[in-house]
């Protein structure tokens, strides 16, 4: 138990020190749900399987990028935590890419229909 506590502090940790990022970005998010949602709100399913290929190809290309950007090399990973962690993060930009992709979609859809 300690060590999920311990891990949830450094998250808050890091998240302190990023917070007006992390506030723009929540900020931004919402006002593309927001305005996609006044466009275009009856047809958000139809913008779900080309928002998640989005996030999948993403999510693929952080998986490739990120050991470079620490200065590390994908052979450098000789541990199954290791490519679990790779895994996560990529799977959470690739979630992320969901995110404002399937509101920015719906958007387009709309402003396309009108």
């Amino acid at each position: 138990m300690y060590e999920i506590w311990l891990m949830l502090n450094i998250v808050w940790e890091i998240a302190l020190g990023i917070w007006p990022l992390l506030l723009a970005g929540a900020v931004l998010w919402l006002a593309l749900l927001g305005t996609a949602w006044r466009q275009d709100g009856q047809h958000w399913r139809a913008n779900i399987l080309p928002a998640l290929v989005i996030g999948a190809a993403v999510a693929v290309v952080a998986a490739l990028l990120l050991p470079g950007s620490i200065g590390s090399t994908l052979s450098d990973m000789g541990y199954w935590v290791d490519w679990g962690m790779l895994l996560a993060l990529a799977a959470a930009v690739g979630g992320m890419a969901v995110a404002f992709a399937w509101p920015l979609l719906s958007w387009r859809h709309g402003r396309a229909r009108a």
